[in-house]
């Protein structure tokens, strides 16, 4: 099912009935895409991933990333210091 933010104010009853079919609901605003509301009893197999996303894992062959300590310490330095 798609609703749009009025829906969501006027007809909340029916984006619940939608819910307890198990139906997935996307949100809308302005007629772009901005969430999915997933029912409680659905399994975890329906849900999208977080290891499916483009970001997870971006960072993970990185070397300078390895020891956190460093790599906090140089985030942190002032813009000054390479001077």
């Amino acid at each position: 099912m798609k609703a749009t933010m009025l829906d969501l104010r006027r007809r909340m009853s029916e984006v619940l009935k939608a819910l307890d079919r198990n139906e997935p609901v996307t949100l809308l605003h302005r007629g772009k895409r901005k969430g999915v509301l997933y029912p409680s009893r659905a399994t975890m197999e329906e849900r999208a991933s977080v290891t499916q996303c483009e970001a997870f894992g971006l960072w993970r062959g990185r070397r300078d990333l390895q020891d956190v300590k460093t790599a906090v310490r140089r985030m942190r330095r002032g813009r000054f210091h390479a001077l």
